[in-house]
């Protein structure tokens, strides 16, 4: 894949990957190497993936984590589909999966064959579980948020709350990505592949490592996020004037001093048991009261405006929806262009990091189901009488 515009080539530009992915997590990892420049090919079932049509919490999931990608559709139910993926198979760096276990065995399209065509294949599998007691069972974001504690560190007391977005299944696709990436630096040492394997459950005791090891060193339970006892006295949502609510944070005894001198709360900052921030901790039962109350005839926009001013942390209290319209991510080219499948467009958030100042863009649309399905199999040595012939 070429460079355009004079820009340098992406780092994986003449990678091919072959993903046979839904829902999330498989689709991540490949939205991430294709991000990155490596050709990714997504085979579809006749009809395409069912992930297109989900609607509610999962109508976001297709044209977010499937752009840059090519569409090739095959019914891998028949011999001549399975053929027709392993010849793209034969031509390819990588396999991503996320099927149930036992499918891709089913399909002649397991790891241990596929390596004894193409032995420089890096395999990644997407799993619930690494293997162990647990591989059997049937796991979802949210099973493995209750089963690893992220529910129970994100409600409150009795009441575990699973997080605001798919954490483990984007998570989980990034460190088959990884995985992926190191496989590829393995195979310039060895000229072998590998196989890798990603689960949601491990990615989520990941996410909570700190708090394990957090009860290893006090010797206590960890308490939730909402009930603990935090590390500053203030640092939490403030409602303020016309219901309005704003974080608000003061983490050092420099920025107590500046938030003090800013909101004119004298008396405040002249009390001796507030000079430290463990005596504001301490005092936090009465404090806090005292410091909503204070708070309460401002804006949310003047607190904002105050605490930027000052250099003390805040953050409003931002709907995902409005971050179509955020001021830095659209100065900074932080959204692009997404064309719906039903042929609106709409932006949607690239990769967070930059190479050489810029971000990784979009260079593909999502694609439509089987939109390369002819020029692929072309290429893979098929006539278009065969090519007619695999469609169903």
């Amino acid at each position: 894949m070429n460079a355009t515009n004079n820009a340098p080539a992406l780092p994986y530009a003449g990678i091919r990957v072959i993903e046979f992915t839904h829902m999330v997590m498989g689709p991540t990892c490949g939205m991430l190497l294709a991000d990155l420049g490596a050709e990714v090919i997504k085979i579809e079932p006749p009809g395409g993936d069912s992930t297109r049509n989900l609607r509610g919490s999962g109508a976001g999931f297709f044209p977010m984590f499937n752009r840059n990608k090519k569409s090739v559709v095959l019914d891998l139910k028949t011999a001549a589909g399975q053929e027709a993926a392993r010849r793209l198979i034969d031509g390819a760096d990588i396999v991503s999966e996320n099927f149930k276990a036992g499918v891709m065995e089913k399909l002649g399209l397991d790891y241990a064959r596929l390596k004894q065509r193409n032995p420089r294949l890096i395999y990644v599998s997407h799993k619930g579980f690494l293997p162990g007691p647990y591989e059997h069972r049937t796991a979802l974001d949210e099973v493995v948020q209750m089963m690893g504690g992220l529910a129970y560190m994100t409600g409150r007391p009795g009441d575990p709350l699973r997080a605001g977005t798919s954490v483990n299944d984007i998570m989980g696709g990034m460190f088959g990505a990884i995985g992926a990436m190191a496989a590829l630096a393995r195979r310039e040492q060895t000229g072998a592949g590998s196989e890798v394997q990603s689960a949601l459950f491990e990615n989520n005791v990941f996410l909570v490592g700190q708090h394990m090891l957090q009860a290893a060193i006090t010797g206590r339970s960890v308490a939730p996020m909402p009930s603990r006892v935090s590390a500053w006295a203030i640092y939490d949502v403030f409602t303020v004037r016309d219901g309005e609510q704003i974080f608000l944070a003061v983490v050092s005894d420099k920025q107590w001093d500046i938030f003090c001198r800013a909101l004119g709360l004298s008396e405040l900052h002249g009390d001796p048991r507030l000079a430290t921030n463990n005596g504001r901790v301490e005092a936090r039962e009465w404090l806090m009261p005292q410091l909503r109350a204070l708070l309460a005839a401002h804006s949310a926009a003047e607190l904002g405006a105050l605490f930027e001013a000052n250099g003390l942390p805040f953050a409003p209290i931002t709907k995902p929806e409005q971050l179509l319209q955020d001021p830095h991510l659209l100065a900074t080219g932080g959204l692009a262009p997404i064309a719906l499948g039903d042929g609106r467009e709409t932006l949607a958030p690239l990769l967070p990091f930059t190479l050489d100042g810029a971000r990784p863009g979009v260079r593909l649309q999502p694609p439509q189901p089987g939109e390369h399905t002819a020029q692929l199999l072309r290429e893979a040595g098929y006539s278009d009488t065969e090519i007619a012939a695999l469609q169903p």
